[in-house]
């Protein structure tokens, strides 16, 4: 068993891989075997993901991983499958799904927080679930669902993850993780909130029953098992909420804060229990649920989704915007220069990025950088916003909690942008560690070996990992961080 293989899908929002990774002694392989796109589009009057496409992949990739498997003659014991959160897709008895999944970018929410909150008050929501109010939390969602009308064919509900596993074994499960996020989950009992469930007219008879990380929902379908080759593997849950899994492969020096970082970057520590209080909610700070129990206490920041976007828009007027290249240029520009707030609901999917971002600066006097080196200067602008985020969010933290957090380290494929990670030590004042650039597969991976024997806990797990990843460090560096953090905090009061 010490040499099995494990299947890690991971599912981000817009694209997905399948990876194949071992962890006997001495081992980390982690080999992307495949790698695909979905963005979301729209269709029957929404923006919304093409599932029967991303299962497709999935489907392929699996073939894949197998094939390989084979060519290292080691056996595959499990699979497990990550995604983001908040999203999920209607399933009738038959188990068809009935419509293509709405994405958490959908206008559909518009105006829906008012009106939850005109028959629950916020401060009850989240002193019942602990978790923040983000416009696009499944609450809202399924709420403006229910008021549109709910096809009476929909026998259940499943958040995206658990939607695959329903497809690969049959068995309709919410996997804890990825539960918390849809602010449905009551914080103390870790169960469905019923009683809110029935007082808002939600429609409770969908929700599938909660089933922790590491949970074994039993082999793949043989047929589709014979069709990729994977006849008898197991589908274990592993913390299917992809941040869950990231924090789970992140070796944390004791006393470290995380930030996930991607297109969204999710900053924030660990805990044995939730902290739910009204300055928590007030600074609008989160309870997710843990691989093991654990609570996830942090807050959402909109990421490297609006440098994306931005280089998307520079794109399509033909202009030359290589990432690599990009952030070269970034690191020969002087310091300075105007500061966004990230977290503008105004970024969460505009037409125009760039128009957005130029909107926020002329409420402030401040112009958008134009001329050749347009791209270098907004990018890191945005770049330098985003340290200074981090910073402000841990600052929270450490208040809230009162404790001192001691560094911090960044996982995820956003811990590749050494500039970032530079500006984070800078801005925090702390040290960095970055990686491991694949947290998210390796934390997938890490339940599902737990599951199998392989490790007794995840301490050991993330000891292994510990012990066969380097991971890079960045020193805080004599700035103007200081100068630079209380602009920061002026401009966005």
């Amino acid at each position: 068993m010490n040499d099995a293989l494990y299947i890690a899908v991971d599912l981000g929002a817009g694209s997905g891989r399948v990876c194949l990774v071992g962890v006997a002694p001495g081992e980390l392989l982690v080999e992307e075997v495949s790698r695909f796109r979905y963005p979301a589009s729209q269709s029957m009057g929404h923006l919304r993901w093409d599932l029967a496409q991303i299962f497709a992949d999935i489907r392929s990739g699996m073939r894949t991983a197998g094939e390989r498997a084979r060519q290292l003659r080691r056996a595959v014991h499990s699979l497990g499958v990550d995604s983001w959160g908040v999203d999920y897709g209607l399933v009738s008895a038959d188990g068809e799904l009935i419509e293509p999944p709405i994405c958490y970018r959908d206008e559909r929410t518009e105006g829906m927080m008012e009106q939850v909150f005109g028959r629950l008050p916020r401060e009850e929501i989240f002193e019942r679930t602990g978790i923040q109010f983000l416009v696009f939390n499944t609450l809202f969602q399924l709420y403006a669902h229910a008021r549109a009308g709910i096809p009476q064919s929909a026998a259940h509900l499943l958040l995206i993850p658990d939607l695959i596993n329903f497809f690969l074994t049959g068995r309709a499960a919410t996997e804890y993780t990825n539960a918390t996020t849809t602010q449905l989950v009551n914080a103390k009992s870790k169960t469905w909130d019923w009683e809110m469930i029935d007082r808002l007219d939600l429609p409770k008879g969908l929700l599938a029953d909660i089933v922790p990380a590491g949970t074994d929902l039993g082999a793949i379908k043989p047929g589709l098992g014979a069709e990729v080759g994977l006849n008898g593997v197991r589908v274990i849950t592993p913390a299917t909420h992809d941040t869950g899994s990231a924090v789970a492969g992140a070796p944390l020096p004791e006393g470290w804060a995380y930030i996930s970082s991607g297109t969204w970057s999710l900053v924030g520590i660990e805990r044995d229990t939730p902290l739910i209080n009204p300055e928590v909610a007030r600074e609008n700070f989160t309870n997710e649920g843990g691989a093991t129990g654990s609570i996830r206490f942090l807050k959402n920041v909109m990421g490297l989704w609006i440098l994306e976007s931005c280089r998307r828009e520079w794109r399509e007027a033909g202009i030359d915007v290589d990432y690599d290249n990009l952030l070269m240029q970034v690191e020969t520009l002087p310091s300075g220069g105007p500061l966004i707030f990230p977290d503008d609901p105004r970024f969460l999917n505009p037409p125009s990025m760039l128009e957005a971002i130029t909107q926020q600066l002329a409420e402030r006097e401040e112009r958008l950088p134009t001329g050749p080196n347009a791209p270098p200067a907004i990018a890191r602008l945005i770049l330098d916003s985003l340290a200074l985020r981090y910073a402000s969010v841990l600052r929270s933290i450490e208040v809230l909690t009162n404790r001192k957090i001691k560094g911090v380290q960044i996982v995820g494929g956003g811990s590749q942008n050494v500039y970032l990670n530079q500006a984070t030590a800078n801005a925090t004042g702390l040290a960095v560690l970055a990686g491991p650039v694949e947290a998210t597969v390796i934390g997938n991976v890490l339940i599902q070996a737990i599951a199998s024997g392989r490790f007794a806990s995840l301490t050991e797990a993330r000891r292994h990992v510990a012990q066969n990843v380097r991971l890079k460090e960045f020193a805080p560096k004599s700035n103007r961080s200081d100068r630079s953090y209380r602009s920061y905090i002026s401009q966005r009061s």
